[in-house]
Parts: structure tokens; C-alpha cells; sequence
């Protein structure tokens, strides 16, 4: 009996043994974690903001969602834009979004864009070790109007005119420093947005899917999506 107990156990570490080996050999996409290696962005514009991503989610290089959403609602007149770890930013949008909702029972008025990018910016930060998530909150509020803030990796907190994030905002940063104008109107902030985040898409391997945009003011969010033949083109060699 002992000896069949034995031969059992060695059969049994020596299956472990080959599962261990299957992870370690096998494609990454076996042991990597979901990630949203993603184009972002947001922009300002007089009377709200405009936001937008791509909708392309991989785990290492296997594309595990073609259409996921990473404009998040934080409230009714601020979301955010989530690159990094799905994971990780998930929860964090997650806990930001509870934490506000008793900000705003307790003092009787909604919270400012600006206090939830510092909430963003207090947890990115107190935890710039153990997370992988670069966000931008943006939304509007009856003091400030629209406003942008990007908190990028490690923390730092940040308000700009306009911002872009993700793997695929490598690509464009010149085109986005030629094209912005301070004075863009909605529709010409929603092109930008749309040119911007197809130019990235169709260089950016980790970037694709759909263009969900999100139009931002003091009436609410109106979304849109741009879908696969309606993406802006431009040339592909």
C-alpha cells in the first residue's frame, strides 16, 4: 500500500512539475495579466470636455476584448479614461466613485472634477508600487467649467488643455502638438479626439477596436461610438 501511495504522490508532483513547465514555456498570454495597453484621451473646450479611448484589451499579445469601455463613470459629470492593468484601474475607478458618493451626501452638492483627480492622485500615489494605471479625470463642474487632469504612473497630478495616455500616445504626440487649437469648439474637439485616437490605433499594436467617445457639460455625458468602417483613415502602407 505504501509503495502505491508513493507512486501516486511522484505522479502527482511530476504533473505539477509539467503544469509549471506548460506556464513558464507556453505563449505569454498564459501568465500575463489583462491589460488595457490603450490609446487615450481628453480635451478641453469651452462649455465641457471631450474623451475618448480605444476599445482594445490584451493579455500580453492575445487580444482578450475588442470592445471594452474604458471611459469609466466616476459621476454623472466626471469620468475617467483607464490605461494599465484592467485590474487595477477598475478598482481604483471603483473605490474613487464610492468615496465621492458619500463626499457628496455628506456635504449636499456634488464634488468637483478637481477633488476626484486628487482622490485618483492620493491612491495612484499611496500605492505608485504596487499598481500599474495611468488615468485622466475629467468632467465638468459649475465652478470651473470642463477641465482635464492626467495622473500618470506614479502619481503626479496635472491639469492640461488637452492630454493623451496609453502605449499609443507614443505615436502622436507630434501630431498633437501641430493640430490643437485653445479655441476648439465641441464638434472640432470630438475630430481631434477621433483623428487622434484612429492615427494611434493604426500604429500602436496593443491599440484597435472601436472609438468611444464621450462628450461631457453641464447637461450630462452624450456617448458615441465610432465603429470599425467609420474609423477616420489615413495612409496605411
Amino acid at each position: 500500500m505504501e509503495d502505491i501511495v508513493n507512486a501516486r504522490c511522484h505522479g502527482l508532483d511530476i504533473g505539477f512539475h509539467l503544469s509549471n513547465n506548460l506556464l513558464n514555456d507556453g505563449p505569454d498570454w498564459l501568465s500575463a495579466e489583462h491589460s488595457t495597453g490603450t490609446s487615450i484621451m481628453a480635451v478641453e473646450f469651452d462649455g465641457g470636455v471631450v474623451i475618448g479611448a480605444d476599445s482594445r484589451t490584451t493579455t500580453g499579445a492575445y487580444i482578450a476584448n475588442r470592445v471594452t469601455d474604458k471611459l469609466t463613470r466616476i459621476t454623472d459629470h466626471i469620468y475617467c479614461c483607464r490605461s494599465g492593468s484592467a485590474a487595477d484601474t477598475q478598482a481604483i475607478a471603483d473605490i474613487v466613485a464610492y468615496q465621492l458618493s458619500f463626499y457628496e451626501m455628506e456635504l449636499e452638492e456634488p464634488p468637483s472634477v478637481k477633488t476626484a483627480a486628487s482622490v485618483f492622485r492620493e491612491f495612484c500615489y499611496s500605492y505608485r508600487d504596487s499598481l500599474t494605471a495611468g488615468i485622466i479625470c475629467a468632467g465638468w463642474d459649475k465652478r470651473d467649467g470642463g477641465q482635464v487632469y492626467c495622473i500618470p504612473l506614479g502619481g503626479m497630478l496635472v491639469r492640461q488643455p488637452f492630454t493623451i495616455g496609453g502605449s499609443g500616445s507614443t505615436y502622436v504626440y507630434g501630431f498633437v502638438d501641430a493640430n490643437y487649437k485653445p479655441d476648439f469648439d465641441k464638434e472640432a474637439c470630438v475630430n481631434f479626439v477621433s483623428n487622434t485616437l484612429a492615427l494611434a490605433m493604426s500604429r500602436d499594436g496593443s491599440s484597435g477596436g472601436v472609438i468611444r467617445l464621450g462628450i461631457i457639460t453641464k447637461d450630462g455625458i452624450e456617448r458615441r461610438v465610432i465603429k470599425g468602417k467609420e474609423v477616420p483613415r489615413f495612409f496605411e502602407g
